[in-house]
Parts: C-alpha cells; sequence; structure tokens
C-alpha cells in the first residue's frame, strides 16, 4: 500500500527532465518552445513544492520524536525543536578512552550520536527510546579528522590497532559548558567512519557545489534504492549521480535532477564511461537549475 501512495510522488520528479527533453526538441518552432519553457518552469516549481512538503512534514514529525526521546538533565537543556533544524545522522559509536582500559572488543563503552544540521548532540543510549544527552556543540564549533590506527596521538599507540580499526577524532571548540573538549571514536567500518566524517563536516562542505562538476565521476541508477538512514539518499532507476566520495562500496554524490546529495550502495549503478554523454548530463544539470532555479 505504502508503495503504491508514493508512485504519483515518484512520477512527478521526473516530469521536469521530460519537459526539459521537449524543450530541446522544439528549438526550431518558436511557439512550441515558449510553451514547452512555460510548461517546464511550471512543473519545476510542482516539484518543488512537493519536496519541500514532504521533507518539512518528514523533519516536523521526526523532531517532536527526538524532544520526547533525549533527556537534557545532565547538561544544560537545549530547545531542540526548530523549523530551520533537521536530523543529518544518527548511530551509535566505539568510544575511546584516553586511559585505554578496555581491552575486549565487546567491552568497548559506546555512545549514541545524533548530528543534526546545526548542532552535534552526544548520548548515552539508555533504551531503545531512551537517551540521555552527555554533550553538545553547535556545528560551527565542531572539528574532526579522521585517524590511522597507528597514530601516537591514539590511545595505547600501535599495539592497539587491532582493537580500534576505524578511528576518528571530533573536537568540540565550544561545548555545553563553554569548554573544549575532545572525542575519540571508532566504528565498525571504514565506510561508516567516512560517513560519519562527510556528515560532521556538512557546513564545511555547503560550498563544494561550486566546483567544476564537469569533472566529477557520473553513475546510472540501475535499479531503485530507498534509504535507510538520514545520511542516505532514494534513487529511481535510471537517476543520474555525480559521484563526490567513495569509500568501501560506498558512493556519495549528488543526484542531477535535483541536487540531493546523500550515500547509497555502489551495486545500485553503473559508471558512465561516454565522455559525451557526461558533458550533456552536465550540460542539462545546468541548464535546469538557470531555466528553473531549481
Amino acid at each position: 500500500m505504502i508503495s503504491f501512495l508514493i508512485l504519483p510522488m515518484q512520477r512527478v520528479t521526473r516530469l521536469p527532465l521530460l519537459t526539459d527533453t521537449l524543450c530541446l526538441k522544439t528549438q526550431g518552432h518558436p511557439e512550441r518552445y515558449k510553451a514547452a519553457s512555460r510548461a517546464l518552469k511550471a512543473i519545476s516549481k510542482l516539484v518543488r513544492q512537493c519536496n519541500e512538503g514532504a521533507h518539512t512534514m518528514q523533519r516536523t514529525e521526526q523532531m517532536y520524536t527526538l524532544h520526547t526521546q533525549l533527556d537534557f538533565s545532565k547538561v544544560k537543556s537545549l530547545p531542540l525543536i526548530s523549523a530551520s533544524r533537521w536530523l543529518l545522522k544518527r548511530g551509535e559509536l566505539f568510544l575511546v578512552e584516553e586511559t585505554g582500559l578496555f581491552r575486549k572488543l565487546a567491552s568497548r563503552p559506546t555512545c549514541y550520536l545524533f548530528l543534526f544540521s546545526d548542532v552535534l548532540v552526544v548520548t548515552k543510549k539508555k533504551s531503545e527510546d531512551s537517551y540521555v544527552v552527555q554533550d553538545y556543540a553547535q556545528m560551527d564549533h565542531i572539528q574532526v579528522r579522521k585517524l590511522e590506527p597507528s597514530e601516537a596521538s591514539l590511545p595505547g599507540g600501535g599495539n592497539r590497532s587491532s582493537s580500534v580499526p576505524h578511528p576518528f577524532q571530533v573536537t568540540l571548540l565550544r561545548n555545553s559548558e563553554g569548554r573544549q573538549e575532545q572525542i575519540l571514536l571508532s566504528s565498525d567500518s571504514a565506510s561508516d567512519r567516512a560517513r560519519w566524517i562527510t556528515a560532521l563536516s556538512y557546513k564545511e562542505k555547503q560550498w563544494q557545489g561550486l566546483t567544476n562538476k564537469g569533472e566529477l565521476p557520473q553513475v546510472e541508477v540501475t535499479k531503485a534504492y530507498f534509504a535507510k538512514e538520514a545520511d542516505e539518499i532514494t534513487l529511481q532507476q535510471a537517476d543520474v549521480v555525480l559521484v563526490m566520495e567513495e569509500e568501501a562500496g560506498w558512493l556519495f554524490g549528488e543526484r542531477l535532477r535535483d541536487g540531493e546529495t546523500g550515500w547509497f550502495p555502489e551495486d545500485f549503478a553503473r559508471c558512465i564511461t561516454s565522455r559525451v554523454a557526461v558533458e550533456d548530463n552536465v550540460r542539462r544539470m545546468e541548464r535546469l537549475r538557470v531555466e528553473t532555479d531549481v
């Protein structure tokens, strides 16, 4: 039933590309081209409204749910619900203590992170729907750095490389108490670490859209993929994606038709090797963004 209900939404998002093709085919006929251009602008506006409405409803519902699950009793309370705040990523990570007291993988302490568009909240998981907040910091006051297990700054030195396989460091330049704190974390896989580092660099990476996208590799989606986590992207068959990062079987990219970004498994897409096709896709993307303000 759910898949049936979302079919109209899936189809409407494809209409700008179809209408753009009509514009290209009617360039030799001024009246037809003018009509196709008006249709393209109207359809693109409809798609934007659909996307914005869906995002707003989903984010509002999610924030109200999280508001009831996060316990701020140990730190200064943070007004969580805001129209300009949404969840970018959440998940449990291994906490590498400075004392290095843990000895076995199973005995590692963990923390649960909630990364929002403007703030990182560090919690301890109490139950499936309850989290005690330990600290938080605004995104503007966060630095993240990938570490190697052999780095001297890692607790215990190189002899812990097997127990801390994918470490990274998060620095809260100004935490909930106005102090600087460092957190050493470790994830289960290289791809999970890459996804966290990308998400934690969200503010820093927003300007990168100005780079020459014609030099980025492109893939065409071969089968539909439905996002399972907040930092993933839902893709339809035949979608074209500009690939910005690649890590251990996962790709991070920008969907050509609307500029949405996210992670997805690389086996759901094939690489576009034709240089002509790549350049055509970039020109179409730029034309759609300029003419329709998408």
